[in-house]
């Protein structure tokens, strides 16, 4: 989709129905945590963090960011760090 390798560590997809962020592909470069809309074909910063991310996953409106000495929890829908 769009160039995005969905197997990539750092690349996870928003699954239409699961809560937030249906359709848009979310991934993180270094410290930062990027969102991809499709329809309008554009990226935007959601959040930078201290440290380089390793991997991301999603789980309804929870995006999880590991690094190599932490884990953050980042809320869609509250648009912040909720657990680190």
């Amino acid at each position: 989709m769009d160039g995005f390798d969905l197997d990539s560590p750092l690349v996870c997809e928003g699954i239409i129905g699961d809560g937030c962020g249906g359709g848009r592909i979310f991934f993180a470069q270094e410290s930062k945590l990027f969102v991809y809309d499709p329809i309008i074909k554009e990226s935007y910063l959601l959040i930078e963090i201290g440290s380089s991310v390793r991997e991301i996953s999603k789980n309804a409106c929870v995006i999880t960011l590991i690094t190599a000495s932490k884990i953050y929890k980042y809320s869609l829908s509250e648009q912040k760090i909720i657990d680190a």
